[in-house]
């Protein structure tokens, strides 16, 4: 499988998940827009492996995911610099845990404006492009959270579950344009960020590093394992594929049979 000649957009890909999506889309030989926050440094040099390594222009746009022209700007400045946007990965999320009575609303508006909304200003802007050329890829990563719910979650799942109604409809508006939409909704995915976590999970609860993976982390996920971010990654990577032309409108958990029950 060959994405020679594509050219990618993937939010939030300075590190974790979106970082993966973004290197296994250039190994396909697909050039590749990194966006998200992070140390300067750091992000040049991730972005300048990924050109060096697999031989692909890569480029990076610092637009931040909660401002819509911002988010309108870094589609077009792709279009501009790369010619067109094919391969749209919406991966740009945060989470903020509190009990709904007590959750702030400046962060109930920027989890929805990042974790949702930002999800439809990239589509809109990139979608005339892809009906125009009959060929696009569009990939919104939500979560198991779209699918079920846990307490305290009330930004995020709401959004993740307004994410999937928004694939849909996108899938059913591009069917007839060649362009496919779909979700994939990891669980909990062996991170930086959730690798940072445990330590003081332990602390807090007085816990084994062993008790907290198993007993909070993975407790609902039955394979009792960590999805990998390049097992997220290459299911993106499929979804991009010729293979995968006739799968629209979809939303493909790879939980560890979190959402089975």
């Amino acid at each position: 499988m060959s994405l020679a000649k594509r050219n990618a957009v993937v939010t939030g890909s300075t590190s974790g998940i979106g970082l993966a999506c973004a290197r296994a889309l250039a190994k396909e030989g697909a050039n590749v827009v990194i966006n998200g926050f992070g140390d300067p440094a750091e992000i040049e040099k991730e972005r300048a492996g990924i050109a060096e390594e697999f031989g692909v222009t890569a480029i990076y746009d610092g637009a931040d995911m909660s401002k819509p022209e911002e988010i309108a700007a870094m589609i077009a400045r792709a279009e501009q610099t790369l010619g067109s946007v094919d391969i749209l990965v919406n991966n740009a999320g945060i989470q903020f845990v509190s009990p709904i009575e007590e959750f702030p609303i400046e962060k109930w508006n920027q989890i929805l404006a990042i974790n949702l909304s930002a999800s439809f200003h990239t589509i809109r802007a990139a979608t005339p492009g892809m009906k125009a050329r009959r060929w696009g890829r569009i990939v919104n990563m939500a979560s198991a959270h779209s699918l079920v719910a846990s307490p305290f979650k009330a930004a995020y799942v709401a959004a993740k579950h307004g994410l999937a109604g928004l694939n849909k409809t996108v899938a059913l508006e591009l069917a007839t344009f060649g362009v496919t939409a779909n979700c994939i909704s990891p669980g909990y995915v062996w991170t930086p960020l959730v690798e940072r976590q445990i330590p003081d999970t332990m602390k807090a609860r007085n816990l084994t590093r062993e008790q907290v993976i198993d007993d909070v982390l993975l407790q609902a996920q039955p394979t009792k394992q960590f999805v990998t971010v390049e097992q997220v990654a290459a299911l993106v990577v499929f979804l991009c594929s010729d293979a995968a032309a006739q799968i629209t409108g979809s939303n493909i958990s790879i939980d560890g049979g979190w959402t089975a029950a």
